[in-house]
């Protein structure tokens, strides 16, 4: 049975702290402050409940190029917080939507947004499409398994394909394609050492489709 939205939401504020993430400090959002109690309670790691290498550079290079997204339509694919959702609305996009299937992650991305007084619309599994609609398709830490990767690489080649602007952040998972990708901007971004293997991340933005 599925849980109701107004008890994921409880679990959101039970487990968290409204902060500013590191790299990104315009950005409010609630941020789990012990790793493994949480993921050991919830049964899986809890994406939404911290920002990613990924995310955090990506967030980072749309605020300060907000000409990206000015005025246009964003999708955010496997949003999780909303990071990069919320970065994107803070800087002029006139709608955005941030894509996640996991459940709590929509309870999460719905209080970040308000919490940063932005509006982000929240859709489930969007990866059998192309964007649809989406001017610029925003991707952050996607590439982090053999089955994400599989699924995301096609649909983000599909979205430039039809004349969207695609663009990736990644730290270097290993997932990550070799080719097809035309590198934008790079970003030292602090981590949490116990998610990763060092304190901070080298995070490379890139273009899908040249």
């Amino acid at each position: 049975m599925p849980v109701p939205a107004a008890a994921l939401t409880c679990l959101v504020r039970d487990r968290t702290r409204l902060g500013a993430p590191p790299h990104v400090p315009e950005v409010r959002l609630y941020l789990a402050e012990e790793v493994f109690g949480l993921w050991e309670q919830s049964g899986a790691l809890p994406y939404w409940a911290f920002a990613w290498a990924g995310g955090l550079g990506l967030a980072r290079h749309v605020l300060d190029h907000p000409a990206i997204v000015r005025g246009r339509i964003v999708l955010d694919v496997a949003s999780g917080s909303g990071l990069v959702a919320i970065a994107a609305a803070l800087a002029g996009a006139a709608q955005v939507t941030a894509s996640d299937v996991d459940p709590v992650a929509v309870a999460a991305i719905a209080l970040n947004a308000a919490a940063n007084g932005v509006a982000v619309r929240v859709a489930g599994d969007v990866l059998d499409g192309c964007g649809e609609g989406a001017q610029v398709v925003l991707a952050g830490d996607v590439f982090y398994e053999a089955p994400m990767a599989a699924r995301v690489r096609p649909f983000l080649e599909r979205a430039a394909g039809r004349g969207a602007d695609v663009l990736v952040g990644d730290p270097g998972r290993a997932y990550l394609p070799g080719t097809g990708l035309t590198r934008v901007a790079a970003y030292r971004v602090p981590v949490l050492a116990v998610l990763e293997d060092a304190g901070t991340k080298q995070v490379t933005v890139w273009r899908v489709g040249g």
